[in-house]
């Protein structure tokens, strides 16, 4: 790439604090009200809500191998024991706010969604395993690859092989917002940022490195407007949406939802972050008529399980 055409650090810096910085007022709102993104709450949460209260929660003297495996996965993927080492972008009095809750991209964690919406994803494929529910585990939207590591990691420790794990992204980054079909995408700029678009062999690879790459593991390349429509996927028992825009929030339910087992998650990261996302979230429930109770996760993330 040219010189010319190389966005500069300066540039790279800036559109992640426009992103940021443009749903500050949205989300003090949203904290001042004390609900997700600022909408009255549809019911009440699950009673197996999973863990909210704490940020790093202790996993206990007589945890199994198993818990003491899936926890230490979650810090290593977000980087909770190693950011010390490895200056951040981020000023350190917040580090393990953002560690807990997300809210930075970090230099070299294989995630941004942080510990508690790891915390929630483990709670909802342990859950799927011990119902029964059936179906396989997709994210669209992965960047470096590590909720869709973390969920391969839960099947493997609880000795799951008739499961897969699909890793759905452009690996190219995101798209142009089309205003004009989806005018919830106006003034998005995420497209530019070059730090979201992470390759497929980059992800490939830390998959690799976690010993985790494997035949339950499956990659859909492309727009999700292109591959999601005939993945051969049959059931799903969770769908996590990572996709930011609404355009690509959309085009995920649209392919995606009818194929959630009752009893399955539904699982959004940016609900709480991102404008559209939250609209694309509301107009597909309103739609199809969801009753199902919206519960938060965090700041950002919110999931309902699919009755």
């Amino acid at each position: 790439m040219s010189k010319a055409t190389t966005p500069s650090r300066l540039t790279r810096e800036t559109e992640k604090a426009r992103f940021f910085l443009s749903n500050f007022r949205d989300l003090v709102q949203r904290r001042l009200s004390g609900r997700p993104g600022g909408t009255p709450a549809t019911g009440s949460a699950p009673d197996e809500a999973g863990p909210q209260a704490e940020d790093f929660p202790e996993v206990g003297p007589a945890a199994s191998p198993t818990a003491l495996y899936l926890d230490l996965m979650k810090r290593i993927l977000a980087n909770v024991i190693y950011s010390r080492a490895v200056p951040e972008r981020f000023d350190d009095r917040w580090r393990n706010q953002i560690r807990g809750q997300g809210g930075a991209w970090p230099r070299m964690a294989h995630t941004m969604i942080g510990f508690r919406r790891l915390s929630n994803l483990q709670f909802c494929v342990e859950d799927v395993i011990e119902k029964g529910v059936p179906g396989d585990l997709i994210e669209t939207g992965v960047w470096r690859g590590g909720a869709c590591i973390f969920m391969r990691a839960i099947l493997k420790a609880h000795g799951v092989r008739n499961r897969r794990v699909w890793v759905a992204d452009s690996f190219e980054g995101l798209p142009p917002p089309n205003a004009n079909k989806y005018p919830a995408d106006a003034g998005l700029r995420l497209h530019k940022s070059k730090a979201l678009a992470v390759s497929v062999d980059e992800v490939r690879a830390n998959f690799k490195e976690y010993g985790l790459l494997d035949e339950q593991v499956h990659f859909l390349r492309g727009w999700f407007r292109d591959t999601l429509p005939t993945a051969p996927i049959e059931r799903l028992a969770v769908l996590r949406l990572d996709g930011d825009m609404y355009e690509s929030t959309m085009d995920a339910l649209t392919s995606l939802y009818q194929r959630v087992s009752p009893g399955g998650y539904v699982i959004v990261d940016d609900y709480g972050a991102v404008p559209a996302c939250r609209r694309a979230i509301e107009d597909f429930r309103r739609k199809q008529g969801t009753a199902e109770p919206l519960c938060e996760i965090d700041w950002s993330g919110v999931y309902w399980r699919r009755q």
